[in-house]
């Protein structure tokens, strides 16, 4: 377990009985404690900003796997978890029944009882799963890594994309929409020279105008092994107050952990190599 010296967020190292390796991060906040865990032991997505994918998939997390990280993290700090984001390694929609199944169970009055609108899923836009998700008449937050607004930009650092183009991402994030009435989640992490000129800000606006959701824009957390950098912070506030300004409800992650490695998959990335 590491502790950030800067906000007080907490990365842990869980060994799993068949000697996989997972992480998990808690986050404290005003409004509580907030644990983003893992849903697979990296992840077969390949997205191109992210550690948690460099090594490829080893396996699904059972349900229990999914659970323990979250008591374990509220036995080592003596209080309660609140929110749950499943956004650490893995894709939670490339392992739907134990990701649903955990979802039961956390929110089970028998169990922590955490309310099903305190739930984060998040998904790169598996259609299909996204589709059987909105059927189940859930009461979570269902977030999509976006990160592009166009399909030629999405391909070069998503290779989902080149499987389920936008038009049949959107359409799958207006079906949930309509079947659950919870407002999705736009997760947009900013490249310079990538995705963040004013160019693809009109044309973010575009695409997620009235779709009834919120963009959250992210710093993207940068891995040694990418050459990818950040967009500069006056330039990610310009970009957050054009899309305010087109009417586009936005918010910029804050970030948390980065003298830690806090992003997705590089304490888990930096234990592998150490072993090795």
């Amino acid at each position: 377990m590491k502790v950030s010296a800067i906000d007080g967020t907490r990365k842990y190292l869980f060994a799993l009985e068949d000697g996989n390796i997972i992480e998990s991060v808690l986050m404290k906040y005003r409004h509580g404690n907030s644990v983003c865990i893992s849903s697979q032991a990296g992840c077969r997505m390949g997205c191109r900003f992210c550690a948690s994918t460099i090594d490829g998939l080893a396996r699904n997390l059972r349900a229990s796997e999914m659970l323990d990280q979250v008591y374990r993290i509220q036995q080592d700090i003596g209080e309660r978890v609140s929110n749950v984001v499943i956004m650490g390694s893995g894709e939670p929609l490339d392992n739907y029944d134990n990701t649903l199944r955990f979802i039961r169970l956390i929110t089970d009055e028998r169990g922590l009882h955490i309310s099903q609108r305190n739930i984060t899923v998040s998904t790169c836009g598996l259609v299909p799963q996204m589709l059987k998700l909105a059927e189940e008449k859930l009461q979570i937050t269902l977030a999509l890594s976006l990160h592009a607004p166009d399909d030629e930009t999405r391909k070069e650092l998503m290779p989902i994309a080149r499987k389920y183009p936008l038009k049949e991402v959107m359409d799958a994030c207006h079906t949930y929409y309509e079947k659950t009435g919870r407002r999705m989640t736009f997760e947009y992490s900013l490249v310079r020279g990538v995705n963040d000129s004013p160019e693809e800000a009109r044309a973010l606006v575009r695409l997620v105008k009235g779709r009834c959701g919120h963009v959250n824009l992210i710093p993207v957390n940068p891995i040694k092994e990418r050459d990818f950098v950040q967009t500069a912070p006056k330039e990610v506030l310009a970009f957050k107050n054009y899309l305010e300004k087109n009417g586009i409800n936005v918010t910029i992650r804050r970030e948390m952990g980065r003298d830690i490695h806090g992003a997705c998959g590089q304490l888990r990335r930096s234990y592998l190599e150490e072993k090795e």
